[in-house]
């Protein structure tokens, strides 16, 4: 069987240079995911919701061969960022930001099977973050984006770099949350090797 994978239907949106801005256009994407607030560092919601999300998307993934004959590799982790100020981006401050980690899915997972695979992770473990486990659509549209190599803590540059010049250069201004792509698992990657997507939504200003 064909297995589907994101990474590779979408080649130009998971695997964009890292010297300069790319403006690409994101179609509908669905994901499982899960919403949050506080520092990723520290909050034991994140690494709930981060746990959850994996254990959710494995079941899912060997449910669809097993019932469906359809396989799919788990696409990579990503996370909606949001703060009522910018610049909390900018300047790290982590405690004051929300976000939804999620997982994309083909489109061929349904709301019944997400339940299904949520019960049957339940059942194997406690986790609080298995209940707020939600199937989410996303349209992005036009979007700005650039492969970050290097800690997570050194995108301050670049996103300094997008927010006050490339966008007002280019008469552009937000329209949705930061979105960051995972391309590394920081649990085996050296903080100066991890490769990390930045991407945000624009529309003329």
């Amino acid at each position: 069987m064909d297995k589907h994978d994101v990474k590779k239907i979408h080649r130009e949106l998971y695997s964009p240079p890292s010297k300069d801005f790319t403006v690409v256009d994101v179609p509908e994407f669905r994901y499982i995911a899960v919403d949050g607030s506080g520092d990723p560092n520290t909050s034991p919601a994140y690494a709930n919701a981060v746990e959850a999300l994996y254990g959710v998307a494995y079941t899912l993934k060997f449910a669809s061969k097993k019932t469906l004959g359809r396989d799919f590799a788990i696409g990579p982790l990503e996370g909606l960022w949001r703060a009522d100020d910018p610049t909390a981006f900018t300047a790290r401050r982590k405690d004051s930001w929300d976000w939804t980690m999620m997982i994309s899915q083909p489109d061929w997972i349904t709301e019944d099977m997400v339940r299904a695979a949520v019960d049957g992770v339940a059942k194997k473990k406690d986790n609080p973050a298995l209940a707020d486990i939600r199937l989410l659509t996303l349209i992005e549209g036009t979007c700005v984006q650039i492969l970050h190599i290097g800690s997570y803590d050194d995108e301050t540059p670049i996103l300094e770099r997008l927010h006050n010049h490339y966008l007002p250069e280019h008469g552009l201004t937000f329209n949705g949350d930061h979105h960051e792509i995972y391309l590394s698992d920081a649990r085996r990657t050296a903080p100066a090797k991890l490769r990390t997507i930045l991407r945000q939504p624009v529309r003329p200003a």
